[in-house]
């Protein structure tokens, strides 16, 4: 009897147990995380982030590199051990910032045997408590060789995006932000430019003949002042909520892209602005340089000058320098509101590379700009273009050298025979010394060393250059005078050095604003008068350059002459890739070349301000006799015989192309 009871109870127990494992079973589908401690890393995830910051967001699969660095940022998060349990991915080590105790660096290693899907970190200490965060790895959306990179063939047209066009007002300002107040009688203040202007006037964009966009950084700049540039950084990872959304900018990279036009991110790899959200929090006692000095006066600020760059750029090349000059020249910081990175830290050297990859792949961007190029440590920024060129082996970077030294312009590009052994890894560098070379010589007197003999000599200093038709020309940026200011107000001189820049073996480009003749006449220079709003870009605006109503007849003029070179630009084999030759100036006129097959457009600068006769026969060379050419502005057609007549001073643009 007691054993017929004993078997009934275990009969029940059995049953009840199977019944509550089963209730168990369900209850553990229900969870908000995965028990990592088990080996099922395909259990479901429900998006858990008990963790304040963990950069990058979010990545993806298949890349080169199976190397992925976290940072961690919480309160006491050092005192803690992350744990993860996801096929494919793994954690190489862990290391914990010298400065404070809020930060994790956790390296894992991506397989190839990872595939896209969420999986839990979790962290845990001593104390049993814990910490869960949910990471992301995606598909990359096209192969990494699809991502091709602006060239020779490409125009490009530059944006200060606070300046051009203000589509949303609702987004001018923000009570949660350091700057508030938009004021467009201010050249310092924000006027409300924004993305959505952007993408609204891409149609106009295009129809100019331009192929890509370079707007300057988008990234929030939540700055007490001046923070409409976007230089000044504060979160590599935010868009400024005063340019729009996240999704914003990837649409304006998506309509871009219906259009076959490019997009190049301006990024900033040397400094940060002063309210980026590390520095008061920073996690290594050399995250930035001079660090112990900014430390030391956080809370009375009180920047000493010697503690900027000296500015002196080459130092990075020059065998005689001094490690005093070396050192203040790459560790000092480019303004007191912008703290220097120190690239020699690896975990910042990490954050960075990682931080221009994971934009590249998410905007799907065409090109990156590298702000201060020669200011960074060297060694990292051959490091970082190396890690990029290395993913995306068909991409393009170029990076800013303001030097008027084809030398030290040289030295930048990859593949120069530097002294050193330096290999830059990066494709292109800008021509600060041609644009500077062009301004000169057409303004200048004809003598035997000046005017247009300097532009000549200018050009005949390619040889310096590994691939000149990398390079970047422009006739001016955001930094410099507007180039109908550097012309002193001249049309015609100002159409004289914007064609040559068109067809030299370069890439180009030009301001906003250029196209209709856009000026800082009022004072020279200053950067709020150069980046004045473009018109028609605000409701209410006297003058709408995007339509052309009310614009003065010279901008409508010149408006025109930039439409019909940069169309004829867009689709000219002989000026992306063509053979380049050209021939001293003489009697004030200055004869360049350029022929791909059939094609050949012929450049000719004449500085004579009466009628000039042009003897074709000194270019015998070129065996153009009897072709038939047209005028790329006015489309009059002329046969190439013994002779051409250039009625006014000017630019003239001929070709073989009929349309």
């Amino acid at each position: 009897m007691r054993t017929q009871l004993d078997h009934s109870i275990l009969k029940k127990i059995t049953f009840l147990g199977i019944v509550c494992l089963m209730i168990l079973s369900v209850s553990c589908k229900e969870q908000t995380s995965v028990d990592i401690n088990t080996s099922d890393s395909n259990s479901e995830v429900i998006n858990q982030n008990d963790i304040q910051r963990i950069e990058p967001p979010h990545w993806w699969i298949g890349f080169e590199s199976e190397e992925l660095q976290l940072l961690v940022h919480h309160p006491e998060i050092s005192n803690y051990t992350p744990l993860i349990d996801y096929k494919g991915v793994s954690i190489d080590k862990v290391s914990k910032g010298n400065n404070s105790e809020n930060y994790l660096f956790i390296d894992l290693i991506i397989s190839e045997s990872a595939s896209a899907g969420k999986f839990n970190i979790k962290f845990q200490n001593n104390n049993e408590d814990e910490f869960i965060a949910t990471y992301e790895l995606k598909e990359r959306t096209k192969p990494a060789e699809d991502f091709i990179g602006f060239d020779s063939s490409d125009a490009i047209y530059l944006i200060t995006p606070d300046r051009f066009a203000n589509a949303n007002p609702s987004n001018d300002s923000f009570d949660n932000l350091k700057q508030k107040t938009i004021d467009r009688t201010d050249g310092y203040a924000r006027h409300g430019g924004d993305i959505e202007g952007i993408t609204n006037h891409l149609d106009y964009i295009e129809d100019l003949g331009f192929t890509t966009v370079w707007p300057c950084p988008m990234l929030i700049n939540d700055m007490h002042q001046g923070s409409y540039h976007g230089y000044a950084i504060t979160d590599y990872y935010q868009v400024d909520p005063r340019f729009g959304t996240f999704e914003e900018y990837k649409k304006l990279a998506s309509e871009l892209d219906k259009r076959g036009m490019k997009l190049i991110m301006d990024q900033v790899a040397n400094h940060c602005g002063l309210e980026h959200w590390w520095m008061k929090d920073l996690p290594f006692n050399d995250w930035v340089n001079y660090q112990d000095h900014y430390e030391a006066n956080i809370d009375n600020w009180n920047w000493q000058v010697n503690k900027n760059s000296n500015h002196i750029r080459t130092t990075n090349q020059d065998h005689y320098a001094s490690e005093i000059d070396a050192k203040e020249m790459t560790e000092g910081w480019f303004v007191p509101t912008m703290p220097d990175l120190n690239q020699r830290n690896p975990f910042m050297s990490t954050y960075i590379i990682q931080n221009s990859i994971w934009w590249i792949e998410t905007l799907g961007l065409e090109g990156i700009r590298q702000d201060t190029y020669p200011y960074p440590d060297k060694d990292f920024m051959s490091d970082w273009a190396g890690a990029i060129m290395k993913e995306y082996p068909n991409f393009n970077i170029v990076g800013e050298e303001w030097s008027t030294n084809p030398l030290l312009i040289a030295y930048w590009q990859d593949g120069a025979q530097n002294a050193d052994g330096y290999r830059s890894n990066l494709r292109s560098t800008m021509d600060f010394a041609m644009q500077e070379i062009v301004v000169k010589g057409i303004k200048n007197k004809e003598t035997w060393g000046t005017g247009l003999k300097e532009i000549y000599v200018g050009l005949a200093n390619d040889f310096n250059y590994q691939r000149p038709e990398d390079i970047m020309v422009f006739p001016d940026n955001h930094d410099m005078s507007r180039i109908y200011t550097q012309m002193e107000g001249n049309v015609t001189n100002t159409k004289m050095a914007l064609s040559y820049y068109a067809v030299l073996p370069r890439i180009f480009q030009m301001y906003y604003g250029t196209e209709i003749l856009m000026d800082d006449f009022d004072k020279p220079g200053d950067h709020g008068l150069i980046r004045t709003d473009f018109p028609g870009g605000w409701k209410g605006d006297a003058a709408n350059a995007f339509s052309g109503e009310g614009l003065e007849a010279e901008s409508k003029t010149m408006q025109s002459f930039i439409k019909k070179l940069m169309n004829y630009r867009k689709h000219s084999k002989a000026i992306h890739k063509g053979e380049t030759i050209h021939f001293a100036p003489q009697d004030g006129v200055y004869v360049l070349v350029r022929r791909h097959n059939d094609e050949i457009v012929v450049h000719i600068l004449n500085k004579n301000e009466d009628a000039y006769t042009l003897d074709l026969s000194r270019f015998d060379e070129l065996k153009l006799q009897g072709k038939t050419f047209r005028n790329i502005i006015t489309n009059e057609s002329v046969v190439w015989e013994q002779s051409l007549s250039l009625p006014t001073k000017g630019s003239y643009l001929f070709s073989t192309k009929t349309n």
